[in-house]
């Protein structure tokens, strides 16, 4: 049994996510939130709420216990880009792209 949580619109490239699934995929819960909670990356507090998230939805939707949760699948794809633009010297403008990502991860215990 599995039980997921999305993050949608996070205001970070999926690029930068995605060293951050790298590094908790495959891991028991417990293990991935401790890591998050002490890696410098700006996301990490979001990837460790999505993470809860997910936890939540285990263990009141399928009645999971919480401690034998795993990371079986987490993923970051390309969310749409915000353009703007920063006014430059001389009347010109550059143009900004703010990116997003929508990050998906799933829980499983193990058991089928």
């Amino acid at each position: 049994m599995e039980a997921r949580a999305t993050l949608r619109m996070l205001r970070t490239s999926a690029r930068k996510v995605r060293l951050l699934c790298d590094a908790v995929r495959g891991k028991p819960v417990a293990e991935a939130l401790a890591l998050l909670r002490h890696l410098p990356q700006g996301s990490a507090p979001d990837l460790s709420k999505l993470i809860a998230s997910a936890v939540a939805n285990a263990e009141h939707n399928y009645q999971m216990s919480p401690e034998r949760l795993r990371i079986k699948t987490i993923y970051a794809n390309e969310g749409p880009t915000f353009k703007r633009f920063r006014p430059r010297a001389r009347g010109r403008a550059d143009r900004r792209l703010t990116r997003t990502s929508h990050v998906t991860v799933i829980v499983d215990d193990g058991e089928e």
